[in-house]
């Protein structure tokens, strides 16, 4: 049944897989996934040096920013899907509806923030790639437009 903030009664016994098949749940582990693709790509292929010169350069357009916002964003999403799956597992122990109330409005506060991040995020890749010369980009190609792919659909899995 429905109780405060959407949670059945406290202190009911723990069932995966009814737990795995909650909206919320799945939508938090796509998020997960998509950010770990993100900064994965952004990590593994995003960086890069010219056979004559060792200096690493980011491949969107040799602008170290864009590369340090996909890593950051996609790190602290990935770390917040964490501890929001650990308060999805402990929310129907949670008594309090005070405690409730405020764990869904930081939910719901962070995953508002963190599409409109995700969003910017696109864009400003995205914008950089396209000043992105093609000679310039060796191997990192498809990491990069990856992780251009991966962030726009994080704007709609958060």
């Amino acid at each position: 049944g429905g109780g405060a903030y959407g949670a059945a009664k406290a202190g009911g016994a723990f069932d995966l897989v009814r737990f795995v098949q909650q909206p919320q749940v799945l939508a938090r582990i796509v998020s997960a996934v998509f950010a770990l693709i993100v900064f994965a790509c952004l990590v593994g292929d995003g960086y890069m040096s010219r056979p004559e010169d060792p200096q690493l350069f980011c491949v969107f357009n040799h602008n170290e920013d864009a590369c340090r916002y996909g890593i950051g964003i996609g790190v602290l999403a990935f770390l917040a899907c964490i501890f929001f799956f650990m308060v999805d597992v402990y929310f129907p122990q949670i008594s309090n509806t005070t405690d409730r109330k405020y764990l869904v409005l930081a939910d719901l506060g962070f995953s508002g923030l963190w599409t409109f991040l995700w969003f910017i995020g696109f864009c400003f890749l995205t914008n950089q790639w396209s000043w992105t010369r093609a000679e310039d980009v060796y191997i990192g190609a498809d990491s990069a437009r990856a992780a251009i792919t991966f962030s726009f659909f994080s704007i709609f899995s958060w």
